[in-house]
């Protein structure tokens, strides 16, 4: 017998809460914040066909859905507490459910933050999260702090780089071909992002102004530049590319490393004085970073080479309703 929809949040998502004061099964969870500190909240939704493959792995499914939502929590510097979940199934699929809330629970269980609650209905496979951070008041990392002479910093996997992630999509597409052990380890940085929450918390009162990487890095630089009424002059040799992104045509390594998207690193600025708190901060979180650029007065995005000869920008990052 098919399970129903209250059976089924109670194997696959009814854990006890610790932390929350109410968790699932009422009709609605209650946090308790602690004095001083303020709630941080965001909400991304996965839709199948425009975020993920029909073909990619639950488990890897469900690090990713939480994934995405802990990434905005890192680029805030806020500490996660809970999250919910709304889940449309176009059927009950017992095995993919194991698959999805194991991996969905092991990155939860890794930084502390409980499911409380949420909604399950039948329909096209659509994820949506939102999840719960705190911060102490007036701590937040914001897009609109960003000031001229901060030094731009990415952050990246240790030996690693962004847009491996959309090196993967390009392989799927049969735009290129890659090693068996090439891709997998591409595809996995697309399936599996890492949050960078311990960065996010090490960089308060470090940074100035933070962003994550996730529609690519000029595009969501570009929203950071405009909510500070900034400018940014980018270096494009000193955007930090794996090795296996590094043996691809200098087109395509331009293309993944500045527009790809998926990669879930953060950018952020911080001022000159702060360059060894930055190197600091990077090395407590065991993640690297990697300065790219620096804010200016003037309006605008400027890419240039290790010259300092000037890069048309001819890429575009991803846009749900143009794409």
């Amino acid at each position: 017998m098919s399970l129903g929809e209250f059976d089924l949040i109670a194997r696959y998502f009814g854990r006890p809460t610790r932390r929350a004061a109410l968790g699932p099964g009422d009709d609605c969870a209650l946090l308790a914040l602690r004095p001083g500190m303020q709630l941080a909240v965001s909400c991304d939704m996965l839709v199948e066909g425009r975020h993920f493959l029909p073909t990619v792995d639950p488990r890897r499914l469900g690090h990713k859905a939480l994934a995405v939502n802990l990434s905005d929590l890192a680029a805030c510097g806020a500490q996660p507490l809970a999250c919910t979940l709304a889940l449309a199934l176009p059927r009950v699929d017992e095995a993919w459910l194991d698959g999805f809330s194991a991996g969905l629970y092991e990155l939860a269980d890794a930084h502390g933050c409980e499911l409380i609650g949420g909604d399950t209905t039948a329909g096209p496979l659509n994820i949506c999260i939102t999840v719960f951070g705190e911060v102490p008041a007036g701590e937040a990392l914001l897009r609109s702090s960003a000031e001229p002479d901060d030094e731009i910093w990415v952050s990246h996997a240790i030996g690693g780089g962004i847009g491996d992630a959309r090196l993967a999509l390009e392989a799927f597409r049969g735009q290129v071909s890659l090693p068996g052990a090439v891709f997998e380890r591409v595809r996995r940085a697309m399936e599996q992002p890492q949050p960078r929450v311990a960065l996010g918390l090490a960089l308060r009162g470090v940074a100035r102004a933070a962003v994550d990487v996730s529609d690519g890095l000029l595009g969501d630089l570009s929203h950071l530049l405009h909510r500070s009424d900034v400018g940014a002059s980018i270096d494009v040799g000193r955007v930090p590319r794996s090795a296996d992104l590094a043996a691809q045509p200098l087109a395509l390594q331009r293309l993944c490393t500045l527009a790809g998207g998926d990669d879930y690193e953060l950018v952020f600025t911080a001022p000159p004085a702060a360059h060894a708190r930055v190197l600091e901060a990077a090395r407590g979180a065991d993640v690297a970073v990697s300065r790219i650029g620096r804010i200016e007065h003037e309006a605008g995005l400027r890419l240039v080479d290790a010259d300092g000869q000037a890069v048309d920008r001819v890429w575009a990052s991803f846009d749900h309703f143009s794409a």
